[in-house]
């Protein structure tokens, strides 16, 4: 939940600053607006379906237990990243574009636009990020 929290709250302000021609101090709390929409939606699709897939996906390319934990960690999120993107820019063509009869046209740009981003905040930031905030509590509630 922590990870989807993170996730969709940073491309919420990425898509709310492509709209509005480039990030502004009001896009971090605008970005709450649509949270309460979104996040919900990125965890049900997580739970009950990404999460498991991304796993049979990644673990066609690496091996548990042979291959190194990052090459394993990498994998997942890379295939999450691919199932998750369309699906949550599929939503959001659908909640907030207004696509009308184009809504094959905007939802494959917003994917587009989304997929890079998705992925490198995933790898280089959320990812870490969110390991080792889980990590800390875990250790803290160990030594408890």
């Amino acid at each position: 939940m922590f990870m989807a929290f993170v996730m969709v709250y940073a491309m919420i302000c990425y898509n709310i600053s492509l709209n509005v021609g480039g990030l502004k101090n009001f896009v971090f709390l605008a970005a709450f607006k649509e949270m309460i929409v979104m996040w919900p939606i990125a965890v049900v699709l997580e739970l009950l379906f990404v999460g498991k897939l991304a796993q049979k996906l990644a673990f066609r390319f690496v091996t548990p237990g042979k291959d190194p934990i990052i090459m394993m960690i990498l994998a997942i999120s890379t295939m999450s990243v691919c199932l998750m993107c369309p699906l949550m820019s599929l939503t959001a063509t659908i909640l907030f574009k207004n696509a009308g009869t184009e809504i094959v046209a905007v939802w494959l740009q917003t994917t587009a636009m989304n997929f890079i981003v998705a992925l490198c905040w995933q790898i280089f930031f959320a990812g870490p990020f969110v390991r080792n905030v889980f990590g800390f509590f875990v250790k803290k509630k160990n030594k408890l």
